[in-house]
Order: structure tokens, then C-alpha cells, then sequence
């Protein structure tokens, strides 16, 4: 091609470019220009000289970090030095001992924040009145610097200094699904950041960043592989690439942690068995986890799916999962390492409703587990569902630490097309109270060890991570990354509080783009509740991909169908968990199973999930069930068409990229809003032969038609091995 041509092209490219495009790599990371004149000088004066009285590499990653804030934020670039002036504008200390503290804050204080806690305050003794970041650790003052610089990126009115804050949860990990060809299990933003093939030689700038982005929330561990796992990442080879993660992560506060595969000592082992109670298996994982240690030293542990979906387990060998964990835990327990024992288990084999299953389980074995080990809980008893109940094992293993395993990423709630805001999902399980023990405990106080005095306190997401551009596909869902952070550090939080967080370092803070973007939040969520699964209706999406509606699939095993969990006939619809039928609702506390036991005082949002009710059933609305089935799923449509009329209002005031992105993206999700309307609706119909309410938007389409659908190629498959 004609050189000029070459160049002539690029000119055009760069002038039909919009010069403030944003493509969402810089996450809620952005430090844009403060407008505001207050702000700015605020800004401006706390930047301006910073001592930071500490040489870690974590010292390094604050100065670069508040090097990014000042410039981008003041349009300044701060003088640092490393021990304290009287003219300091902001010092950052690990030490402070050597304070002489303002607002009747002692040094007793600041060795209650414990190792990642922080103060932020002003210390009215200066002259200059120098604004302080205290800790007790590099780690500690990170996570100061980090919300200092979200105040102000947030133009949080008073800055509310001083403020103490020590998160409520000690292990705040993301569980990634990816595995070692970079293919990602349920995972809607690409292939797997994890370049294996080029580690450890070769460290992407992306890696940096991730771990920027998780310390700006405090997130402080990542599991870097699929539970579905594959034993060939605890090769050497494989470690010494983990290692070169580790290092990257280490500055930020971050460990790393690995899925085991439980038949490891057979697979790369060239053993003949996995018995966890065979002395030489035994051994085997000493040998290993010393392996791993001495090459990476704050090594964070273990995460094992054992026993359900085909994946190897104690069980193989007739032994129980206290054994298998206990065999895996006393081999980390001397390196200081965890054991994450996953307590998604279900067996083709069982006939039990498999929301009884992990209870099952796991509550005879309550007691019987090390002290370095912790059981995984899913947040509801099925599958990550748009709606569930809480998990009844929160509350029912009091001698064992429970960690609750959220997901990130959107497999039931429409993967990388459609706008979810899980915040309220997230804020919904954390609130959910157990009646148990008497004091009513909710699931964060019995995950963050309060409830039961449990040293061990752990909360996981599965991440919703991949390589594209904007990190998480959908620029939305970067908000649900963002949410599960600030919660797994502060679990009291409100979720509004967290979203307007996120508009305001995502976005901007002017209240033409503010309101739009947290009204389209807030609702979205419910949106999509409404127009996939009303009413507590669970696990009727297509089949494998998980991706679109499916309440007509069958065959195979059983509760891999819908048939099995939506239970339409004639006479009714949903799952019947009360005494008269799976008794499901036995697990939980006498005052919720008397409460949700009951159609007429049992919440709405799960009246299908615990009850097998005729068509013709009154609901509080005055409207049959078959009604408000209907009316649920015409309101998620209707909630989609609010959502794109109101980021409609935003065109030219939020960048032409990121608002293009979401506008497709918005007009993809009414359009799958419709399908499952149209196609659950018409499916339904059959069994309740009554009419749709004439008041609603017409369904369309035909249902043999919608039936047909394949998607061989949807994203997030589960790969075979």
C-alpha cells in the first residue's frame, strides 16, 4: 500500500476520533480534573508535599499512587521525602509512635486497627495542620491512601476526617475460573488475563493494574484457577509462573492461593491412589506444599472443589470431606496456609431435593475440621440464581468457619449483554438473618467470625475478569468487581452508598450524569429478576451455556433440568420444600420455617422457590398467580425500556465510546428481556390454559420456534478435559 495512503488513513482515524473517548481500562481509577474550585484547592493542599516514613515496595506503590492522584486530580506534582517536615502537607506512617496525635487519638488507638487498618486525620498540633494516614503496617497505610484518594475522587462532602476503618472480614479473595489455555469457565470478558505461556518470563502491565484495581477496594487474595481444577499448575514449572504473579501482587497486599485437584498425587504424582488416610499420599501433599512455600512464602493456600460435578474427592476412597480437607490443611498449616473446602456438593445418586444436599453433608461433620480450614458456602442452596434464599448452612455449623462465595460474573443474569447491579444481591445475603444462634445473627456476622468466635473469616468472589479492553465486558459490570470489594471490606455498608461510589469515580460527580446512572443501577437487578425468574422461580435457563431462557428443558439427570425445579403442571407451579413435600425448609431456623412455610406469609420473592401453588392462587396484589407471573415478567421488560430511556438522557455528557458501548448493549438486553418473557410465558401458558392479561405488552412469537434455539458457541461453556 501507497505510504501516503498509510498516513492519510491514520489522519482520518485520529480526526473522526473523539479525543475524550474513554475505553474503561482505567476502571473507577480515572483521578479526572476536579472542576469544583472547593475541591480542587483541597487537593492541591494535601498533595503538595508528602512524606511517606517508609522504604517497603508498598511505600513505592503509594508514592506512584498518589503521584497519579495529585496529577491527574490537582494537576500537580507532589515533593516527597521520607521523614516528616514542618511544612508536610500529608504523612503517610507506618509508625505512629512517633505521632503526637490531634482529636484524642492515642497510639492504644492505632494498635487496635490490627495489621490492614487505618486512620485518616488531621493532627491539629501542626502548624500546617498536616493530614495523616496512619497504620500499623505498609499494607494498612495502602488501603488509607487508596480512600483518601476515593474521598476526594468522590468530593465526599466534609471528608468526614477523622475516620478509623478496619475491614470486617480478614480473607477477601477473588476466585477466578480461568484455566491454563486461557479459556475462562463462565466467563464473559474475554480470555484469561493469565498469559501462562509467557510467565514467568514476561509480566503484562495488566497485571500491575489488576492489582492496583483489587487494593483500591481491599482486596487482598486471588485464586488463580478454575475449580475445575488441573493438576499441572502445581508443577514446578507452573510455580515458579505463579511465583512471578506473586511478586507482581505482593507490593499491593494481594496472595495468591490455587485450586487442588484432588487426584494430583496420581496425575503428576505417578501415584496408584489418593486416599487422603494412605500415609504416602499424606506425604506427598507435605512434600508439595513445602515445594510451593519455599518458592512462594506467603503462599495463601488451597481451594478444592472435591466430590460433585465428576471432580475427584475423599469420597472416591469412602472417606468423608472432613478427611480430605484435614489431610490437605495439615499440610499448609505449618506455612501458615488455609484450606477453602467448597461445600457445593451434589450427587446424581442422591433423590434428595439438591437444596438439602450440602447440608446433608456437611452438618454431621460440623466439629471435624481443622482450624485452618474453611467451608465455602454459596450464597442460596441451588446455583448463584438471580434470587435465592440464603444458604441454610449458614448458621447451622457453629464449631466450623463458614465463607460465603459470591459470583461476580453474570452466568444466570445474563452474562456479559445485560446490566445487573449486584449490589443489592450481595447486600440481600449479608443482611439475611439466620435465627441462629438467638440473637438473630445475620450471615455477615456468621462469616466474619462474630457470631461464633471464629479467629478464620473468609468471603469469595467469582470474578467476572477477562482480557478485554474495559476488563469485565459489560462497562456495568465492572460496578459488580467494584461492590463485592467494598463489601468483603465493610459488610454494613448500604449498596446505594456503593454504587454512587462507583458513578462518581466512574463517570463523574455532576448530577446530570449521577442520577441517571444510579436510578439505572439501582433498579437493574430487579429488572432482571423480574423478566428471567419471578415469584422464586430458580434454574430454568438453557442448557450448558446457561445462557437464555430454557423452562422446557429435560432429559439427563434431573436436576441439571428445569422441569425438576419450576414443577408446572395443570394443577400449578413451584418446588414444594415444605413438610409436604422435600421439607427442604427443615434446614433453616423454626421461625423461618414457620414463616416461608406458610404461602400467606411467605415473601413473594420466594414463594416458588418453597411452594407448589394452583394457577388461581390469590395473591396480597388481589391477582391470581398466573397474573402476577405475567405482570413480573411484562415489569422486567418495562424496567429495560425505563433503563435505556434514561441512559438516552446522558448522550454528550458522558464519552461517545463508553455511552455507544452501553447503548448497544442496552438494546441487546430489551431484546432478551423479551425472548424469556415471550417464551417463558407461552410455555407456561400450556399448563395454566389461562389468558395473558389483556394489560400487558402482547407476547409474541412462537414457542416451538424458541425451542429451537442453539448457541453451540455461547461464551463461558465449561471446557471438556
Amino acid at each position: 500500500m501507497n505510504r501516503y495512503l498509510i498516513i492519510s488513513i491514520l489522519i482520518s482515524l485520529l480526526l473522526s476520533t473523539n479525543v475524550n473517548a474513554e475505553s474503561g481500562y482505567d476502571l473507577w481509577l480515572r483521578y479526572t480534573n476536579i472542576q469544583e474550585k472547593s475541591y480542587h484547592k483541597f487537593a492541591s493542599r494535601i498533595f503538595a508535599e508528602v512524606c511517606i516514613d517508609d522504604t517497603s515496595a508498598t511505600a513505592g506503590v503509594i508514592s506512584k499512587e498518589i503521584a497519579m492522584g495529585a496529577k491527574g486530580m490537582a494537576g500537580i506534582d507532589p515533593v516527597f521525602s521520607s521523614a516528616p517536615g514542618r511544612k508536610v502537607s500529608l504523612l503517610i506512617t507506618t509508625n505512629p509512635e512517633s505521632l503526637d496525635m490531634g482529636h484524642d487519638f492515642t497510639t492504644e488507638d492505632i494498635g487496635e486497627l490490627g495489621p490492614e487498618g487505618f486512620e485518616i486525620m488531621f493532627d491539629d498540633n501542626k502548624p500546617e495542620k498536616t493530614l495523616i494516614v496512619a497504620a500499623n503496617t505498609p499494607a494498612g497505610a495502602l488501603y488509607g491512601t487508596f480512600t483518601l484518594l476515593r474521598k476526594i475522587q468522590t468530593r465526599t462532602k466534609e471528608m468526614r476526617i477523622p475516620e478509623s476503618s478496619v475491614p470486617s472480614i480478614s480473607r477477601r479473595i477473588l476466585n477466578h475460573w480461568d484455566n491454563l489455555d486461557r479459556t475462562v469457565e463462565r466467563g464473559y470478558a474475554g480470555f484469561s488475563i493469565w498469559d501462562w505461556h509467557r510467565l514467568p518470563g514476561y509480566i503484562d502491565q495488566r497485571y500491575i493494574d489488576y492489582a492496583r484495581a483489587n487494593a483500591s477496594i481491599g482486596i487482598n487474595g486471588t485464586v488463580l484457577t478454575n475449580v475445575n481444577a488441573n493438576a499441572l499448575v502445581l508443577t514446578a514449572p507452573y510455580i515458579e509462573k505463579v511465583k512471578a504473579l506473586a511478586d507482581v501482587f505482593r507490593p499491593y497486599g494481594i496472595r495468591v492461593y490455587l485450586t487442588a485437584r484432588f487426584s494430583a498425587p496420581m496425575e503428576i504424582g505417578g501415584m496408584e491412589t489418593a486416599d487422603p488416610l494412605n500415609p504416602e499420599v499424606q506425604q506427598w501433599w507435605d512434600k508439595k506444599a513445602r515445594e510451593i512455600y519455599q518458592v512462594i512464602p506467603d503462599f495463601g493456600g488451597l481451594l478444592v472443589k472435591a466430590n460433585s460435578e465428576g471432580q475427584p474427592g475423599p469420597h472416591n476412597y469412602g472417606r468423608s470431606h472432613a478427611e480430605g480437607a484435614n489431610m490437605l490443611a495439615d499440610a499448609v498449616a505449618p506455612h501458615g496456609g488455609i484450606v477453602m473446602w467448597r461445600a457445593f456438593v451434589y450427587s446424581h445418586e442422591s433423590p434428595e431435593d439438591r437444596a438439602k444436599q450440602a447440608n446433608l453433608e456437611f452438618e454431621p461433620l460440623d466439629g471435624e475440621f481443622r482450624d485452618n480450614v474453611v467451608i465455602q458456602v454459596k450464597n442460596g442452596p441451588i446455583d448463584f440464581q438471580p434470587r435465592e434464599p440464603f444458604h441454610p448452612l449458614f448458621g447451622a455449623m457453629p464449631e466450623t468457619p463458614l465463607a460465603l462465595e459470591l459470583q461476580i460474573t453474570q452466568e444466570y443474569l445474563g452474562q456479559g449483554t445485560s446490566l445487573a447491579y449486584l449490589g443489592p444481591l450481595f447486600q440481600e445475603t449479608l443482611r439475611s438473618y439466620t435465627y441462629r444462634p438467638e440473637t438473630h445473627t445475620t450471615v455477615a456476622e456468621i462469616i466474619d467470625g462474630t457470631a461464633y468466635n471464629h479467629d478464620l473469616s473468609v468471603i469469595a468472589g467469582v470474578s467476572n475478569i477477562g482480557n478485554d479492553m474495559n476488563w469485565t465486558g459489560h462497562i456495568f459490570g465492572q460496578a459488580n468487581w467494584y461492590a463485592f470489594g467494598r463489601f468483603a471490606w465493610h459488610h454494613r455498608l448500604m449498596q446505594e452508598k456503593v454504587a454512587e461510589e462507583w458513578t462518581r469515580m466512574t463517570f463523574g460527580s455532576p448530577d446530570e450524569i449521577l442520577e441517571p446512572v444510579m436510578y439505572t443501577l439501582l433498579d437493574s437487578r430487579e429488572a432482571v429478576v423480574n423478566y428471567m425468574t419471578p415469584l422464586g422461580l430458580h434454574h430454568i435457563m438453557g442448557r450448558g451455556h446457561h445462557y437464555g431462557p430454557g423452562p422446557w428443558v429435560t432429559g439427563g439427570r434431573a436436576d441439571w433440568t428445569s422441569v425438576y425445579y419450576h414443577r408446572a403442571d395443570s394443577s400449578g407451579i413451584g418446588f414444594d420444600r415444605t413438610s409436604s413435600g422435600s421439607n427442604a425448609l427443615a434446614q433453616y431456623a423454626p421461625e423461618i420455617g414457620e414463616k416461608w412455610g406458610n404461602p400467606e406469609t411467605c415473601p413473594d420473592k420466594y414463594l416458588l422457590w418453597f411452594h407448589h401453588l394452583p394457577w388461581d392462587y390469590e395473591m396480597d396484589s388481589g391477582n391470581t398467580l398466573w397474573e402476577e407471573l405475567c405482570y413480573h415478567y411484562d415489569k422486567g421488560v418495562g424496567q429495560v425500556k425505563e433503563m435505556i430511556a434514561t441512559w438516552e438522557q446522558l448522550e454528550g455528557d458522558i464519552d461517545r465510546q463508553r455511552y455507544h458501548h452501553v447503548e448497544q448493549l442496552l438494546a441487546v438486553q430489551l431484546q432478551e428481556a423479551r425472548w424469556w418473557k415471550n417464551s417463558c410465558l407461552l410455555y407456561f401458558q400450556q399448563f395454566s390454559g389461562m389468558p395473558f392479561p389483556a394489560d400487558i405488552e402482547p407476547v409474541e412469537g412462537d414457542l416451538e420456534e424458541y425451542r429451537e434455539m442453539k448457541f453451540p458457541y455461547a461464551p463461558g461453556i465449561r471446557p471438556s478435559w
